[in-house]
């Protein structure tokens, strides 16, 4: 009996988990082919919903989903992947770092391994910034903001209060303006349980490089989401760069400070460092060299997707943004065009004409752009929520997140601080933002 054919996938985002599951609907007749799948995480994150987790408006458990129950017929391994040797077709992983490595022998390889926070040599950022690319993220930071309103809320000192409840977020993008809202919305809301804490206390300061945040719709949206978010009290700083943060003040390029303890920085991203130590052609940007149809150039049967991927798009003309509709999309015909390579098929280009872009503002309030009709207030947030909804990937975390979303209609968010779960600090000590981001800092490899 010959030995199946083996596919390994490494990364269980939205690049990778769809490939898989695509890969199990084709292949389901067949059991001459085995698929399997490694990621650092034994679950699947819904992104998109990430920023609503730091304000408590929906559980961090209701976003993600185990990989071993959404893909039923792929070996999934919870794994460290330490390298990928191309001429022998192996890759080699262990457990943890108390594990004895081992190898898995693949055919066909497919890299989706995900994005990481760049932090672009800037002074202090990587030691003292929190970011929000994962579910360690999302969680970190909504025990930050507790632990600064119980700080605050203690804090004689007036200016000392105002720089505790001061919070910057770099980067205009979606991820970006979504944080912020949401971050913008819980602290505020939480001020009814800190009696000392006063509305004029707070401070929120969105910096962003371009000349209006949210570029990718169009700039009618652009100027409704940032007359929003001022109206909210966030303050906007466009055609601004952040030059250092040392923990208890932000530099901006125009040579001004902002005293504070918290600095969310979602202004950019690299791949995933895993790739230097896989031998695939890659551009000055870091990005996978691939062709139309995902296939690493020069590599016969590697294939790389997502956010690592410079993928050419027949459908815009242009590379593939690092969107999770492009991943979804890009997941399907990648795994279409490994079956056909099995059978000595046809591989088929990667082509998509985005059908929309979505971004909530918070408080009942967001921008979409759905099959080039413009919405914005609530009919926009409204769709957010619903279409989202939609693509979560089961039944029970449909109904577990729309019971999330109708109690926060009703009661206050959760303000409960799981101080065992994190860094401790020493009475009368300064907080430390790289204490804070501990849970968000113990990542492995293949993030």
């Amino acid at each position: 009996m010959s030995t199946p054919a083996r596919i390994v996938i490494l990364g269980g985002g939205f690049a990778g988990a769809t490939t898989a599951l695509e890969l199990e609907r084709l292949l389901r007749r067949r059991n001459d082919v085995e698929i399997m799948l490694l990621d650092n995480e034994n679950f699947f994150t819904f992104t998109p919903l990430l920023p609503e987790v730091p304000s408590g408006s929906i559980q961090a458990q209701h976003i993600v989903f185990p990989l071993r129950a959404l893909l039923r017929k792929t070996v999934v391994r919870q794994a460290q992947v330490l390298g990928v040797d191309i001429e022998t077709k192996t890759v080699t992983a262990r457990h943890c770092r108390a594990c004895a490595d081992y190898s898995v022998e693949f055919d066909h390889l497919v890299l989706a391994l995900g994005s990481v926070p760049s932090f672009f040599n800037l002074s202090g950022l990587e030691q003292h910034a929190l970011t929000m690319k994962s579910l360690a993220d999302a969680t970190t930071l909504h025990a930050h903001l507790i632990d600064k309103l119980e700080h605050a809320e203690l804090e004689p000192d007036e200016h000392a209060r105002r720089e505790i409840l001061t919070f910057v977020v770099a980067g205009g993008g979606f991820a970006g303006v979504e944080t912020l809202a949401e971050v913008n919305d819980f602290v505020r809301g939480a001020g009814r349980y800190y009696p000392r804490i006063q509305q004029s206390d707070i401070r929120m300061v969105l910096v962003h490089s371009g000349d209006r945040i949210l570029p990718e719709v169009s700039p009618a949206l652009s100027e409704y989401a940032l007359k929003k978010l001022r109206s909210r009290g966030i303050e906007a700083r466009l055609e601004t760069r952040l030059a250092e943060f040392n923990g208890r003040r932000v530099l901006l390029n125009d040579g001004d400070e902002i005293p504070t303890r918290t600095l969310v920085w979602t202004a950019g991203t690299s791949p995933s460092p895993l790739l230097d130590k896989i031998k695939v052609p890659r551009l000055k940007s870091g990005k996978v060299e691939v062709n139309a149809t995902m296939e690493v150039n020069g590599r016969p049967g590697v294939w790389a997707l997502g956010d690592i991927a410079a993928i050419p798009d027949a459908a815009c003309g242009s590379t593939c943004p690092p969107t999770a509709q492009h991943a979804l999309r890009q997941g399907k015909r990648l795994a279409r065009n490994i079956v056909a390579s099995l059978e000595g098929g046809k591989l088929r280009p990667f082509a998509y004409k985005p059908l929309g872009l979505l971004a909530g503002l918070g408080r009942r309030a967001a921008v979409a752009e759905i099959l080039g009709l413009r919405f914005s207030g609530f009919f926009a947030w409204w769709l957010w929520r619903t279409i989202y909804l939609m693509k979560l990937p089961s039944l029970e975390r449909k109904i577990r997140v729309a019971l999330d979303w109708t109690l926060d209609l009703f009661f206050p968010r959760d303000m409960v601080y799981l101080r065992s779960l994190h860094a401790v600090q020493t009475p009368g000590a300064p907080p430390a933002a790289s204490e804070e981001k501990s849970l968000a800092s113990k990542r492995l490899d293949i993030v």
